[in-house]
This record gives structure tokens, C-alpha cells and sequence, in this order.
């Protein structure tokens, strides 16, 4: 039986993402990286080099010339980069958030649909193994606490800290709660940059699921947790440990009247997010399937973020 024939891939962006992407794509039979791109010169000949493959600071040279490519440049350039793409029959993964605006986005999704090609977010945590392990869990929950607290990194103050942290737990809720948005309160203020750093939503679904949704960058410890109440049952996420625990209503009486409670603590390996996640992505190219995190997907929480940013926007601490 001949071998299947080979993904051939590429990397646009040579920055700190871009070069996880380069390896991950390097390493896996499914894919052949034919280039990496950057107009950092310097930086796109280092990662090409090491994974032995050719450097190019246009992508435009690309165009047609690949099946795949993973779009890891700033977001005010993902929408053009993606859409050259697209238009030339090239499956594409975009990083999170998809695009700047909502109707760059729609633009894109109609696009691959024209196409017939696939268009993937790069939501990573939704490849977090320990929030896979929620696809398991009946009921849907009623309230949602997240927190996603992080020291401060210079690499990604060129977003506000809801389009940068807060939009990966958006992307998870909207998928667990799967209801339209009925109400949205937010507040937020800059510390150590000018745009929002540390922000706090609370997103009321017309299923009365209500979610309250805080983030930060300028905090003294890294945090990233989800708790949610569902009916007869407590589910906590710890994303960063990959540690998910379900504490269940059990059958015994813990006091007389007072039922018994079941607790059931999973804890994931050490996985590689980013690798499952371009992994799935070249599946779906092999077999013609919905890609986890969708162009819509995307779509709907970069429109959630903008929505809360505008909120902050509008708030008294400017």
C-alpha cells in the first residue's frame, strides 16, 4: 500500500509562537515543512536551519505553493496574510484572536467556504487535556467562575489583556454553555501599559448560565483555573496542572438529610497542547472534517472580547 502522500506545510511568523509551530510541524510524519517566513530575515533563517527547510521573508512567494500554513504574525496582519492564503486553495491556522474586527472575520470564514478549505483558531487550551475531559460531563452548567492571572510579560502588550488571556476562556465557555448572550457587564483599567491589563466580565446566557470571567497580567502569580456548578455537581479546572475534579452528589447521607458527597480527581500528563492542536489540524485536511475550533468559533469569541473591551472602553478610568 503506498504512503500517504505528505501535508506540505509552512510557518508564517518567525517570533516566539512561530517557532513551537516550525517544530511541531517539523517532527510530524503527516506534514513536510517546506518554509518558514519572516521579514526578520535573520530570525526566519534560524528556524529554518534548524529544522532544515528554506527561509523566506515574503510569504507571497508561498502562495500556492503549500497546502497548510500556520499564521503566527501580529493580529492586525492575520486577516490579510490568512485571507492571500485561503484564496489560493491553502488550508490555514490562524492564532487567537482570528482577526481585529468581527467583519475581517466574517470575511475569512467566507472565504474558506468558497475555497473549500479549512480555516482553524488557535485556541490552545482548548487541546488542554484536562478541559477535553469536560466533553464527558453531563448537565450544563448554571455558573462559571474563571480566573487566568499572569505576571507581566512585555512579548504580548500589543493586545489588551481580554484579547490576550480572557479570550481562551471565553472560546471555552461559549463552547460548554452553548446559549446566546442575554446581558454583558465588565470593568477592567490599565497598570503598566496603556491598554487594559487587568479585566473583569460577568456574561449572563439566556439559558440562565451566568459566567463571571476575570484576567490579569500584572499579577504576582500565575493562575488559571475554572469552577463551575452544575446541578448535583462541582467541576473545577486546573488548566496550568492539568488537573480536573468533580465532586458529585452521592448516593450515602453524609449527616441525616445532608446527602454524601463523591469526589473524583483526574490528573492529565504532561501534554503538548500545541502539538494535539496541529495535529487535529492536519487530520481534518486528511479527512475532510470540522476542525475543533472553527472559523465561527473564533469568530464568536473575538466578537465577546470586543464587546467587553468596549464595556471597559466606555468605563471612568480614562
Amino acid at each position: 500500500m503506498p504512503a500517504m502522500k505528505k501535508i506540505k506545510s509552512a510557518v508564517i511568523g518567525a517570533g516566539y509562537l512561530g517557532k513551537f509551530h516550525a517544530e511541531k510541524y517539523a517532527s510530524l510524519p503527516d506534514s513536510e515543512l517546506i518554509a518558514v517566513v519572516d521579514v526578520n530575515q535573520q530570525a526566519a533563517e534560524e528556524i529554518a536551519q534548524k529544522h532544515q527547510t528554506k527561509a523566506l521573508t515574503d510569504y507571497r512567494q508561498l502562495l500556492g505553493q503549500v497546502d497548510a500554513v500556520s499564521i503566527v504574525v501580529p493580529t492586525t496582519l492575520h486577516h490579510q496574510v490568512a485571507l492571500d492564503f485561503i484564496n489560493h486553495g491553502t488550508h490555514v491556522l490562524v492564532e487567537k484572536p482570528i482577526t481585529v474586527t468581527v467583519e475581517e472575520a466574517d470575511e475569512l470564514i467566507a472565504a474558506a467556504q468558497a475555497n473549500n478549505v479549512l480555516l482553524q483558531v488557535g485556541h490552545l487550551e482548548r487541546f488542554n487535556p484536562a478541559v477535553m475531559g469536560l466533553d464527558h460531563l453531563p448537565d450544563k452548567p448554571l455558573f462559571i467562575e474563571s480566573h487566568r492571572l499572569s505576571p507581566f510579560n512585555p512579548r504580548a502588550n500589543d493586545v489588551s489583556v481580554v484579547l490576550d488571556l480572557m479570550i481562551h476562556d471565553i472560546d471555552i465557555i461559549l463552547a460548554l454553555v452553548d446559549s446566546e448572550i442575554e446581558r454583558l457587564d465588565a470593568s477592567g483599567t490599565p497598570v503598566l501599559t496603556k491598554g487594559i491589563d487587568i479585566a473583569n466580565a460577568r456574561i449572563v446566557f439566556k439559558n440562565g448560565c451566568v459566567a463571571n470571567v476575570t484576567a490579569s497580567r500584572v499579577s504576582m502569580k500565575m493562575e488559571r483555573k475554572m469552577r463551575m456548578f452544575r446541578p448535583s455537581c462541582y467541576v473545577s479546572v486546573d488548566f496550568q496542572n492539568r488537573v480536573l475534579t468533580q465532586h458529585q452528589i452521592g448516593d450515602k447521607e453524609m449527616f441525616p438529610g445532608i446527602p454524601d458527597i463523591k469526589t473524583n480527581k483526574s490528573t492529565f500528563e504532561n501534554g503538548d497542547a500545541l502539538l494535539e492542536e496541529i495535529k487535529s489540524f492536519l487530520q481534518c485536511i486528511k479527512m475532510g472534517e470540522a476542525p475543533l475550533v472553527s472559523g465561527e468559533s473564533g469568530k464568536r469569541a473575538l466578537q465577546v472580547a470586543i464587546q467587553i473591551s468596549q464595556l471597559i472602553g466606555e468605563s471612568e478610568y480614562r
